[in-house]
């Protein structure tokens, strides 16, 4: 480690010349495969200043190691954080270790770092309780989660604000308790707040992904009636419900609305009438909607391609099968082997042997990720 050392001091000690030493770092962690030295690298990178401003390249790393189920690695490298004065002592800091511990479900070492910050000489104010929050409903701990906003704003001295409801809202959505999670609204506006955007679209986002279609147009007059905008978001969420009450017509015509409001269908526009079509079985309309979607600039994602090609084998579609796995490669999109190998295993039995090697190999040799396909007897 003694001459990657020297490498930093390097890098470093160039900074006043060359613009951009960060860049340098978040490339080299970016392209480092081996996680165990992707470690090592991270806790020598963190010894620079300027490192441990850069919140992306935290998330990226953490977000990487918790993929692979690297969890005490995660530990290691966020517990190395706290030898680094006056960061430490530092809330925004903290609150930073709060959410990433959150993110990959690690609670009680988020709990642990927040208990820390008075003998640190942290102050815990609202930023430090909405982040533990916020890591509560990431670990889905809601039980914890409705025990801390009743005890830490009194306990402190803190007062909520819509930051901290929108936090509770998401937790109770995500338990599934949304009679209580809309009832909060009340409870924003008795304590002299006003519920904002991401309020209304978490609770109708819960209302109309889980059948509540009613419920959820309750809650969007709502939000027009406290003129609050709808965004993109709030319309992906409409078409969501609308496909799940079979109101197709109705889903397409809001689509070709948006721009009345202007607003542009984006990946998630797409994807909500895409996957309703292909749930209904409707092969030839996700089809059409998946080249508008592609036409629009947008790239479909895992989701998406999840939907098209389970459907396209269902219906025998393998024609258009293989042009999906083709775009997937193409576009170095993660998607689950089996959902690969289910064409492959269509295309033997349709005696169709080259081109199922052609996935097979695409598989081996594509430069994102290995993917292990098997090329079974056409029986």
């Amino acid at each position: 480690m003694a001459s990657f050392s020297r490498v930093i001091r390097r890098t470093f000690s160039t900074a006043e010349a060359s613009l951009s030493p960060i860049r340098t770092i978040s490339d080299d962690l970016y392209k480092e495969r081996n996680l165990k030295r992707l470690v090592e690298k991270f806790k020598q990178y963190s010894d620079v200043t300027r490192f441990r401003t850069k919140t992306g390249i935290y998330e990226s790393t953490v977000q990487r190691l918790a993929s692979a189920k690297r969890f005490k690695w995660i530990e290691e490298i966020l517990e190395h954080q706290k030898q680094y004065r006056p960061d430490i002592s530092k809330e925004s800091f903290v609150a930073r270790l709060v959410t990433l511990y959150g993110k990959c479900g690690l609670f009680e070492n988020a709990q642990k770092v927040f208990d820390e910050m008075p003998e640190r000489n942290c102050k815990q104010t609202l930023k430090s309780v909405n982040a533990l929050l916020g890591a509560c409903v990431n670990s889905q701990k809601y039980d914890k989660l409705e025990t801390l906003f009743e005890e830490l704003p009194e306990k402190l001295k803190v007062k909520p604000d819509v930051v901290t409801y929108n936090i509770l809202i998401k937790g109770l959505c995500d338990k599934g308790v949304l009679d209580k999670a809309a009832a909060l609204v009340d409870e924003i506006e008795k304590n002299g707040l006003s519920p904002d955007l991401v309020t209304f679209n978490t609770l109708l986002g819960a209302f109309y992904l889980n059948g509540k279609f009613d419920d959820g147009e309750k809650m969007w007059n709502r939000m027009v009636n406290k003129n609050v905008v709808p965004d993109i978001r709030s319309y992906n969420a409409k078409l969501v419900g609308l496909m799940n009450e079979n109101k197709v017509s109705e889903a397409a015509k809001l689509v070709g609305e948006l721009g009345n409001f202007e607003l542009k269908p984006d990946v998630f526009t797409y994807g909500a009438l895409i996957r309703g079509f292909c749930k209904k079985g409707n092969l030839e309309e996700a089809k059409k909607w998946y080249v508008e979607l592609v036409k629009s600039g947008s790239s479909p994602n895992k989701v998406i391609f999840a939907s098209v090609i389970s459907s396209a084998c269902e219906k025998g579609d393998f024609d258009w099968a293989l042009e999906l796995c083709k775009e997937v490669f193409k576009r170095k999109c993660h998607v689950d082997a089996k959902l690969l190998q289910r064409v492959v295993d269509g295309l033997v039995k349709s005696s169709r042997i080259q081109e199922a090697k052609k996935v097979v190999h695409l598989g081996k040799s594509n430069d994102y990720h290995l993917y292990k396909l098997n090329l079974p007897s056409d029986d």
